[in-house]
């Protein structure tokens, strides 16, 4: 039966389910689904405005999962500018999840360690961050909204109290967007360090920006997969990001399974 209903779901059946929660998953991130328990699935060509991702990691996916009893959505994979996309059409995911019901968004990454204090394989709580990608996806229109919060101060709280009795570490700090593909230099990575930045990936703040205009409450994550370029001699690889993303699916997915428990008694 689960296999028939993985297979064959709807956009209305995830509509049914009443979903007011859910996260999109960065590089590496994608069993975090699976360890959740996969009740429905819908591949992204079959949702209007959604594209099948390129990204080694992105299945593609939205399914429906419930920790705790409460349905939550799971973006496995994203849209990236560097695959030649607009800032309208990556972050069309999110006004979909929106369209759904989705109130909270859990937006996930992969992102480059730029403060030496933090470590790989760590976590890290996006308190603020910087749009370093020369674009919105409020282009065409006077959408003035305000960015005095994007990342939900109240949530990042509560994930520390999360992570805390799990027994691993939570960093925050102020996440860097950058257009990609290509990885920073580490002249690049110093200029990012001057500016405050903690960390540095390829994607988020488009998606925030465009969750915070519609009123969505957003949490911010970020998996620090690997040394920013220039703090070690180490080359960077994408298959270096894949296998440090997997090593903390365990940490990731104690986060959503307290966020669970919290929406469960009414936060």
């Amino acid at each position: 039966m689960l296999s028939a209903m993985r297979g064959g779901m709807s956009l209305e059946f995830l509509r049914a389910a009443n979903p007011r929660f859910a996260m999109v998953l960065g590089s590496g991130l994608g069993a975090i689904a699976d360890a959740l328990g996969i009740e429905a699935e819908v591949p992204y060509p079959q949702v209007p405005g959604l594209l099948a991702s390129t990204v080694p990691g992105h299945a593609g996916r939205l399914v429906l999962v419930r920790p705790e009893g409460i349905p939550m959505l799971i973006a496995q994979g994203r849209s990236h500018l560097y695959e030649g996309l607009s800032a309208a059409q990556v972050t069309a995911q999110v006004r979909v999840l929106h369209d759904l019901g989705v109130r909270t968004l859990m937006l996930t990454n992969a992102a480059g360690a730029v403060n030496t204090c933090f470590g790989v394989g760590e976590l890290m709580a996006i308190s603020d961050h910087l749009n370093l990608t020369g674009t919105t996806p409020l282009l065409g229109g006077p959408h003035f909204k305000d960015m005095t919060e994007v990342y939900s101060k109240r949530w990042r709280a509560e994930m520390k109290l999360i992570a805390t009795n799990a027994g691993f570490p939570l960093h925050e700090g102020v996440y860097a967007g950058l257009l990609g593909p290509q990885y920073e230099t580490p002249a690049e990575v110093r200029m990012l360090r001057v500016l405050g930045a903690d960390a540095v990936g390829m994607s988020t703040v488009l998606e925030a920006i465009q969750a915070r205009a519609l009123d969505m409450e957003v949490i911010g994550v970020s998996t620090l997969t690997n040394w920013a370029a220039g703090i070690t001699q180490d080359a960077l690889s994408h298959d270096e990001v894949m296998v440090a993303g997997r090593s903390v699916v365990g940490q990731m997915t104690a986060l959503v399974r307290g966020i669970a428990s919290r929406l469960a008694a009414g936060d």
